[in-house]
């Protein structure tokens, strides 16, 4: 897609709406000060399509318990599944403020969509949160029968962190041999060893700031060397080839564009199907915008199409 010179203009309007908050003191800024802030704030989005049957479960895994939400949508058929990973930094967000994400992928690519509440930092620092999207994952594949989801038409999806986690299963299902047929990164962290030429471009004024995503990395990465660990930054993984096709979806103005597209890039080298979106005028998030940013509903169409066509 062509580049914008500057933000869209409902993007505009939002950033001026929201222009009088102040930044985070990111020296003192602890974890639930974060979430406790987040909970607080209005609901400003829409809810996303219906759907035929939105139910909890919680399974164990090897730390305590994982909790689960399923999205079905209308119809009989045995559906293919997507298993999602919300975004928030490893840090912050679950399964409440990703739910208009979900009910819209499931609807629009007839999909039961599993999101996965998995462990955040920095309580529970990298990799748990990997162990929980691999454990959720080997589940999914152990009981598609008695879920009603066709085992060979199982996705991974996920938006910036969870764009990670979506990012780092797609590789550990080819070094596992399990069946992965597509994975879904809207705007994904790839990168926590270095920064791109867009972490300095869109620093500060587009909803998510270098100073963030430093903040998020030091919370989720106890050890630096850890940024090393393919788990981390799927970038820096070796060898790519074989892994599942791939839609990408990034936001011209968001200092993660760089390493959204730099692992297109790395994915198409090694002869992986990729589909790549950078998605003009839009910033960080804007996937969850629905109701507010015509894209985010634009976006999730395009999304729910590519997903379809993997399944096909």
């Amino acid at each position: 897609m062509s580049s914008a010179s500057q933000p869209d203009p409902q993007v505009q309007a939002l950033l001026a709406a929201t222009a009088g908050m102040p930044e985070p003191d990111y020296a003192t800024l602890t974890a639930p000060q974060l979430r406790a802030a987040l909970a607080a704030s209005p609901a400003m989005f829409a809810p996303g399509d219906d759907v035929a049957e939105i139910r909890d479960r919680t399974i164990r895994v090897a730390n305590g318990d994982l909790r689960l939400r399923f999205y079905r949508p209308h119809g009989d058929a045995r559906l293919p599944a997507v298993l999602y990973f919300h975004g928030g930094g490893f840090v912050s967000c679950g399964l409440d403020t990703h739910d208009n994400i979900c009910r819209t992928l499931a609807a629009r690519s007839k999909a039961l969509v599993v999101s996965v509440d998995y462990a955040l930092a920095p309580e529970a620092p990298f990799p748990a949160a990997v162990e929980d999207a691999l454990f959720a994952l080997d589940w999914l594949d152990a009981n598609a029968a008695s879920l009603g989801v066709d085992a060979a038409r199982i996705a991974v999806a996920g938006d910036s962190a969870g764009g990670n986690l979506a990012a780092v299963l797609a590789q550990l299902a080819l070094r596992s041999g399990a069946r992965l047929r597509h994975q879904l990164l809207l705007y994904p962290v790839t990168d926590c060893v270095a920064e791109s030429e867009t972490y300095a471009r869109y620093a500060s004024g587009y909803f998510l700031t270098r100073d963030a995503m430093r903040w998020y990395r030091r919370q989720y990465l106890v050890d630096a060397k850890n940024a090393h660990d393919p788990r981390a930054s799927p970038l820096h993984a070796g060898d790519v080839t074989g892994v599942t096709a791939a839609t990408i979806v990034t936001a011209e103005f968001d200092p993660l564009r760089g390493e959204g597209e730099a692992y297109a890039r790395k994915l198409e080298a090694a002869g992986v199907a990729v589909d790549y979106r950078c998605w003009p005028g839009m910033v960080h998030g804007f996937a969850s915008m629905l109701g507010v940013i015509d894209a985010a509903d634009a976006a999730l169409t395009h999304a729910a199409q590519r997903l379809r066509a993997a399944w096909r």
